[in-house]
């Protein structure tokens, strides 16, 4: 070695004296797992609301004002007097109840439309959906009841409905009866069948 090595030896190792060696335990963490997967959720969750948007069927357009003290009712053809009359009469019994109370259209949108999907997978024939009256909404009264009236006859499973009788909201609540499931057919034909 020469003399010049030597002067930078000396002098790399006179600036290195302060230096500490980093322990074993101090990584550099260039990908943090746990965020990865936190972003990776928040994406899929997106995707799936941007999915449920696109598979939503109801249209927010075409809606005609329903007058807050009309009745409104829809029988699809084929449908008995006598099941639509019970209906009318309040004397299914209601297995569940959807309220649009608190909810702006796009979110009743959402809720209607995922509470009909779901009832009727769940084998649910009758329901009642809470919409009010809606005397003051804007931009037309009835605005809610109005856009159920216009949902409900888009929905194929639905295959009547009628506003609600006084002791189920009167005119702020509509019954809704589905079709049944195929697999609650399948059960019927079961129990039913001669043996």
């Amino acid at each position: 070695m020469n003399q010049f090595e030597n002067d930078d030896i000396d002098s790399f190792f006179a600036e290195m004296q302060d230096v500490k060696p980093i322990a074993s335990g101090d990584k550099a963490l260039l990908h943090d797992p746990e965020k990865a997967l936190a972003e990776k959720q928040k994406r899929a969750a997106l995707q799936n609301k941007t999915r449920e948007k696109l598979t939503n069927p109801l249209s927010l357009e075409g809606v005609k004002p329903v007058p807050p003290s009309d009745f409104v009712c829809f029988q699809q053809p084929g449908i008995q007097d006598g099941v639509f009359k019970k209906l009318r009469m309040g004397k299914y019994p209601l297995e569940y109840t959807l309220s649009l109370k608190a909810l702006n259209i796009e979110q009743s949108r959402d809720a209607l439309y995922q509470s009909i999907i779901s009832s009727h997978e769940k084998g649910v024939r009758a329901l009642l959906i809470q919409h009010g009256t809606g005397e003051n909404s804007k931009p037309f009264p009835a605005l809610k009841k109005s856009y159920v009236n216009h949902w409900l006859r888009e929905l194929e499973e639905v295959i009547a409905f009628h506003t609600a009788q006084p002791m189920h909201g009167g005119f702020g609540a509509t019954y809704v009866l589905l079709k049944k499931h195929p697999q609650q057919k399948l059960i019927n034909r079961e129990k039913n069948r001669k043996r």
